[in-house]
């Protein structure tokens, strides 16, 4: 079946899933294969559950006495295919997002503010991969004015596969940092990789890019596209500086030259959210939106997901970064914890994952800084932090940490916790 011909079933069926446990009553279910799973077997099932059509890539789950199952070469590539079909039917213009730290908080401070005057489509959670970007996109529906698309990448090519089937008008790189380098291979790997974003937009015409001014390894290789700069030099497109991060951010912006100066007190924990805030800000200006309407949009915005969450117990005081870690953002966490004017701080950080050969001498970066922090208390979770030289507490998980705490509760501190995912260290917090 070609993607022309399966479109015409998308429109009669445009909720599109992938997990036959979720089959909406007229979706289209699209079996993919997976290390553990082979959604082809699936096919019949999810046409029970209420799917009207179900499209498979073996022979032998089909039938050709069926005709709500649709057989084709590559379900995954059927299903970038028919995003991408989507996408460029409706035009709807895209705006990409990228970056080693930062994207996700960036994303969801960008359509936060556009919101406030537009519909906008955008990334869910953190389905920014080969699956989740083309998912998102055919959500896009008609009446959306603007789609903020997050793409993410452990390995070389994988923003160009992403820019190739969302096609976006605008970009964003937030940063680049040392992170997947056991997949990207060296810090100049990342560089490459999330600059495929800029490899794409350099080809299209009237293409923009909103870039951190002040960032030597993005403007470096920006050459050749229309920039729109935010940072925190005077006289850029928007520009701004810290006011406060103790333990909230709080910053000042204006707009241009003469623009006059907002102040902003945001929920989120951390002076590192200041470029991911400002940002927002930039593309909030382009796109029109008035000040009074970004500095809302900004104000009431509150993280979720253990993203620079600050979280009371009857206890303590809890910044939880526990959905991600790299050598550059957990040097920045706890670089503004090191700043913070607060007594009594414990840190709890969790092994950095995907560093590959640098694994261990990355994580004696993190306990050589550590040692000039003057922190009350510091615990290290994780096999990479043992094979450091250092004083600290060290734990093999999060288990055995959840003991101790149990048998010896701080109480009336802040505590840092940040760690990989993996880590699981959200599990500490009703102990806390």
């Amino acid at each position: 079946m070609t993607i022309s011909a399966l479109y015409q079933i998308y429109l009669q069926c445009p909720i599109v899933t992938t997990d036959s446990r979720n089959c909406p009553k007229g979706s289209l279910f699209i079996a993919l294969k997976g290390d553990t799973f082979n959604g082809n077997s699936f096919a019949k099932k999810a046409l029970e559950e209420g799917s009207s059509y179900a499209v498979v890539d073996e022979a032998e789950y089909a039938d050709p006495e069926n005709n709500k199952i649709i057989l084709v070469d590559d379900c995954l590539k059927t299903l970038q295919q028919l995003a991408n079909y989507h996408r460029k039917k409706l035009g709807t213009k895209v705006i990409g997002i990228t970056g080693t730290n930062g994207k996700t908080t960036t994303k969801e401070l960008i359509a936060a503010i556009l919101s406030e005057s537009n519909d906008i489509l955008y990334t869910q959670g953190n389905l920014n991969n080969h699956i989740g970007v083309p998912l998102t996109l055919l959500r896009l529906r008609g009446h959306h004015d603007l789609a903020v698309i997050e793409m993410g990448a452990n390995h070389p090519g994988e923003i160009k596969t992403l820019v190739n089937i969302a096609e976006p008008d605008y970009g964003i790189i937030t940063n680049v940092g040392k992170a997947h380098l056991e997949g990207f291979g060296s810090f100049e790997g990342v560089i490459k990789t999330k600059g495929e974003l800029y490899d794409y937009l350099r080809q299209k015409e009237d293409s923009i890019v909103f870039i951190q001014n002040e960032n030597p390894f993005l403007m470096d290789i920006a050459k050749g596209l229309t920039l729109i700069n935010y940072g925190v030099t005077e006289n850029l497109y928007v520009n701004g500086k810290v006011t406060s991060c103790s333990p909230y951010l709080a910053f000042d912006w204006k707009a241009g030259k003469d623009g006059n100066i907002h102040h902003v007190q945001t929920k989120l924990i951390g002076e590192y959210n200041f470029d991911n805030a400002l940002a927002a800000v930039a593309i909030g200006r382009f796109f029109g939106i008035e000040p009074a309407k970004i500095d809302h949009a900004l104000t009431n915005y509150s993280p979720q997901n253990n993203r620079s969450q600050l979280k009371e117990t009857e206890d303590n005081k809890l910044i939880i970064d526990a959905y991600n870690a790299n050598p550059t953002s957990m040097m920045a966490a706890l670089r503004n914890f090191k700043r913070m004017e607060v007594k009594h701080k414990f840190a709890i950080l969790g092994d950095m994952k995907e560093l590959g050969a640098t694994s261990i001498e990355e994580h004696q970066k993190i306990v050589d800084f550590i040692d000039t922090c003057d922190f009350d208390r510091v615990i290290l979770i994780g096999d990479q932090f043992e094979q450091t030289t250092h004083a600290y507490d060290t734990y093999a998980n999060v288990s055995e940490v959840i003991k101790v705490l149990d048998k010896d509760k701080p109480k009336g501190c802040y505590i840092l916790i940040k760690g990989s995912n993996s880590m699981k260290l959200g599990q500490m917090v009703e102990h806390l």
